[in-house]
């Protein structure tokens, strides 16, 4: 597919964004700006641009490893962003990638084209099909019975350490729930689908903190994995981790370049996987044959399994404090849960509709079309707001409220919708809903302990920390 015209797209968002009002203009920023959601996700100013205009023109100033961009336009109403995912052919992944932030070169943008994200049909359809048939009943149930055995060793861990991991007083104690139960489980879990070994795990938790966490000064530096247990394939991969530049900044994770310790991973494992098949998902994927009689080449594995060690983890690590967050502040709901445990299904969709963690998307538009009375014309870069969507009056009665009872609650699009739809939609919910059935099993009650921090980014609405007490 042929690129783009920048200049007449930027000066497209140039000049609807000169006919906003200055209140509408710094309201933009303020959606815009990473730090704003260190603080909180601005709700107020993405319902009065929703109700205002529906698609509202952004600029795009330079940020820390971010250049100045084209703008774009901003897609609030759940009508319309539900739209956008399920007409591909108007609305593109490829054309310009799938994030925000435009690749730095032609060359980055042909590399990123090669990731199933950021495809559409036919070329989209081709693995999807042979990712989902891979995703066997047999795999599926073992990975439920394997989810189920990891909450079971997370929450004996959190149970039995108590605060800063020493015992506390008999039947109480403190834990970061963000990074010492929900960072876990998908890591766990991912290890499982992917055949990584368990040692390792703790690499995919750099891998997508560098990557969906770039805009943050922790994150995109992030380095919890420890080496010395690891497995050779781990240690051979962590001596490739590149180093910050003189600036702080890592090099573009979106990149081959940038992510050089998760490639040579991926291709190590790929290699195994292709000749010594094992009983995990991406095993059964390698020996699938498509259509046409091919298979999953290696450098296709090696993509997918960047989709999945990144992409795979952050809905579930951070929806997970997030709907906890949605609890701590909603006494009665924790307690109607503690009750009738056979809510918390429904309760886990509102914490995703109520959490949001994937908060944007990008499409870019492959000719002219209308979309809530704005026209947009090919290559306008076109950004779904998720958490505007998901708390549209339009759909969602009294939307800003945590309601575990909300009947509708499941009409959230913290998925996404289309072709795109995410593929491991169910695992997440069977970790989330398999969690905190047995966490508010196993406790009498959970309150605050402090104050959380939350990531800087205007694309994932990340938990950094959440620190909490439990009373057993």
């Amino acid at each position: 597919m042929s690129t783009v015209d920048r200049a007449a797209a930027r000066e497209r968002v140039d000049t609807a964004y000169a006919r906003l009002t200055q209140a509408e203009r710094e309201v933009t920023r303020l959606v815009h700006d990473p730090a704003t959601y260190t603080r909180e996700v601005p709700y107020a100013a993405l319902a009065a641009l929703r109700e205002s205009h529906g698609v509202v023109p952004v600029a795009e100033p330079a940020l820390p490893g971010w250049p100045e961009g084209t703008g774009y336009w901003l897609v609030l109403r759940h009508a319309d962003v539900d739209r956008v995912l399920k007409d591909p052919a108007t609305f593109s992944s490829s054309l310009g990638g799938t994030q925000m932030r435009d690749p730095r070169t032609e060359a980055d943008l042909a590399f990123v084209r090669r990731m199933m994200l950021n495809m559409d049909p036919p070329e989209h359809s081709r693995l999807r099909r042979m990712l989902a048939k891979s995703f066997t009943p047999k795999a599926i149930g073992a990975l439920e019975t394997q989810v189920r055995g990891h909450v079971d060793g997370i929450l004996d861990r959190m149970l039995g350490l108590g605060t800063g991991g020493l015992a506390g007083p008999a039947g109480q104690g403190t834990c970061d729930f963000a990074k010492d139960v929900s960072a876990d489980l998908p890591l766990l879990t991912l290890a499982d689908v992917m055949g990584v070994p368990a040692p390792d795990r703790w690499l995919m938790f750099d891998w997508a903190n560098r990557v969906i966490g770039w805009q943050d000064p922790d994150y995109r530096i992030s380095a919890a994995f420890d080496p010395s247990g690891a497995t050779d394939l781990g240690r051979a991969a962590y001596a490739l981790r590149p180093s910050p530049g003189t600036d702080g900044l890592m090099p573009d994770p979106r990149s081959r370049e940038g992510m050089p310790d998760l490639y040579a991973y991926a291709h190590a494992l790929g290699t195994l996987r292709r000749e010594q098949p094992g009983e995990d998902v991406m095993s059964i994927l390698m020996a699938q044959r498509d259509d046409s009689g091919g298979s999953v080449s290696v450098e296709e594995f090696e993509n997918l399994f960047w989709l999945f060690a990144v992409a795979g983890n952050e809905t579930t690590r951070n929806g997970m404090p997030g709907g906890l967050v949605g609890l701590l502040g909603s006494p009665d709901a924790q307690a109607e849960l503690r009750a009738r445990p056979d809510g918390i299904p429904n309760a886990v969709e509102e914490m995703l509709r109520w959490w949001t963690p994937v908060m944007t998307f990008r499409r870019t538009a492959t000719c002219d079309v209308e979309l809530s009375g704005v026209s947009l014309t090919r290559g306008d870069k076109v950004v779904v707001s998720f958490a505007a969507a998901n708390r549209d009056p339009e759909v969602f009665a009294e939307p800003d409220v945590f309601d575990i009872g909300r009947e509708n609650a499941r009409r959230h699009l913290a998925f996404g919708a289309g072709p795109h739809v995410c593929l491991g939609a169910f695992l997440a919910r069977s970790m989330m809903t398999t969690m905190f059935t047995q966490l508010l099993g196993r406790t009498a009650w959970l309150e605050a302990a402090g104050e959380p921090v939350w990531l800087q980014s205007n694309f994932q609405r990340g938990v950094k920390r959440l620190p909490i007490t439990w009373r057993a």
